[in-house]
């Protein structure tokens, strides 16, 4: 699963970020709440961590917006505000779970969990390139029957170039999708990844392309 953490304490979103990520998931991380709304608006994750006190727009006008555009993901909320009448205001504006700081990672591990499964996530469409298939919610890249074992990041990469359908995908949202947003790591390992991807997917019929200066697309061999 795909989660977007919006936490403006650095070293608490590391923590949270962490944590999710030894459990499977994909995590990106944002700390102001004006970029946080923006990038909402258009990412791809499956559940939101949306604490409510952060610099530019607050967590509650977040998730406002949110639900006003009709975007029913998820939603847990993080404060440190305790009175049931802050609880209140949080689960009116359209919040699935409110945990109080300061709180255990098990307990959000164990609330993300729940969520996933009260929600019943819808699973995704198979994806199809060449002669491989794609099971997103597995995450699982098939030739014929023939799992391709990828690692992780590498995974990551192969999954936001599937996404863009043979468009170019700038290495800055490469390096995003693999790390989360906001992570303090080199593009120049984009490079690395691709380079290893590209090796893996030769064999089953893919390429991957470079433009100098503008990205990366995946291809199907094929049709070139």
């Amino acid at each position: 699963m795909r989660i977007t953490l919006v936490e403006d304490n650095v070293g608490l979103a590391k923590g949270i970020a962490y944590r999710l990520v030894d459990a499977g998931h994909a995590v990106d991380v944002l700390h102001d709440g004006s970029d946080a709304a923006a990038f909402l608006k258009g990412d791809m994750s499956d559940m939101i961590i949306l604490d409510i006190n952060l610099p530019g727009t607050d967590g509650l006008q977040i998730l406002s917006d949110l639900r006003g555009r009709g975007d029913q993901r998820p939603v847990v909320l993080l404060t440190a505000r305790a009175k049931t009448e802050d609880r209140v205001l949080g689960l009116d504006a359209g919040a699935d779970d409110y945990l109080i700081k300061p709180f255990e990672m098990a307990e959000l591990e164990a609330r993300v969990r729940a969520l996933a499964r009260r929600r019943a996530v819808p699973q995704r469409q198979v994806q199809r390139i060449g002669r491989l298939h794609f099971d997103p919610d597995a995450r699982q890249l098939l030739d014929g029957w023939v799992p391709i074992e990828l690692p992780r990041r590498e995974l990551s990469v192969f999954e936001c170039l599937l996404a863009a359908q043979g468009r170019l995908v700038p290495k800055a949202r490469l390096l995003d999708y693999a790390y989360g947003v906001g992570a303090d790591v080199d593009e120049k390992v984009v490079e690395v990844y691709v380079s290893r991807l590209r090796t893996r997917l030769r064999p089953h019929g893919l390429a991957i392309k470079a433009q100098r200066g503008l990205g990366y697309q995946l291809l199907d061999e094929s049709v070139l």
